[in-house]
């Protein structure tokens, strides 16, 4: 009996449905994560009767014909890039992107990562890193001398030096954009990494057009809605468990037909 498999297929899609859910739910107060959704596509059909056939000699033709699906895939999970809320930290070396960007850092086997998490942190060396230690392009050295840092929108990191009335320009900030940025590779640790489908990476300034701006003290937070991650997850497990009654129901046809007697 085709249902099956067709229903094991319908299973098989939910369970990667509650496993991206899952980790939607599991990121929810992950700095700057984006929430990701699976995308399904039925499979092929069997023709059993094709639609358009003649069916006569008169030259007259099936109007519907009888095709059988077998079931459903996953096509795809995407990343929905919608900008999350802006909270307050009060830390100066917090920067968030309102708009459009990421923050471009060079990992340690010398390959640029992305990433929208602005929690960065001094180096020993007083370089601007993030959490885990990777340098913040273009580079950013602020010194040890330094009482106070501003990050203003455009991205110009300017410092307080002792004894100085003035502030000193330690360098610039930058943006990358990209054509398509649900094509990026996701690698964990907040980071993502370039690849074919997103297109090359386009660096400018934050301000300038299509690209977004900093703001100093804050962090963008997680889009994920809780109420509606509950609400997919609902209906991911109504679902799985409709599929899990077809077999049931196919099993006990099954059944029925072998104790004929």
């Amino acid at each position: 009996m085709r249902s099956l498999s067709i229903a094991a297929t319908g299973m098989l899609a939910q369970q990667t449905n509650v496993e991206v859910i899952s980790n939607n739910i599991a990121n929810m107060n992950t700095t700057a994560h984006k929430r990701q959704k699976a995308e399904f596509q039925d499979l092929l059909y069997q023709d059993l009767r094709r639609v358009g056939a003649p069916s006569s000699d008169a030259g007259t033709i099936v109007p519907t014909g009888i095709q059988i699906g077998v079931g459903v895939k996953v096509s795809g999970v995407y990343r929905i890039n919608t900008q999350g809320d802006l909270t307050a930290t009060e830390n100066p070396l917090d920067v968030a992107v309102e708009g459009k960007g990421y923050f471009r850092v060079t990992l340690p086997d010398g390959q640029d990562a992305f990433t929208r998490a602005g929690s960065f942190q001094r180096s020993p060396t007083g370089q601007l890193v993030t959490g885990d230690g990777f340098v913040v392009q273009p580079g950013v050295t602020i010194p040890q001398e330094a009482v106070d840092v501003t990050i203003n929108q455009t991205g110009e990191v300017l410092a307080k030096l002792a004894g100085q009335t003035d502030l000193t320009n330690l360098g610039q900030l930058e943006l990358a954009v990209f054509a398509n940025e649900a094509g990026l590779e996701s690698i964990g640790d907040n980071l993502l990494l370039e690849t074919p489908a997103s297109g090359a990476a386009n660096v400018s300034t934050p301000g300038d057009p299509g690209f977004g701006v900093i703001r100093q003290g804050f962090l963008e937070t997680s889009n994920v809605n809780p109420v509606s991650e509950i609400t997919s997850l609902i209906t991911a497990q109504r679902a799985y468990e409709m599929n899990s009654k077809v077999i049931t129901a196919s099993d006990e046809m099954m059944r029925t037909v072998t104790t004929l007697r």
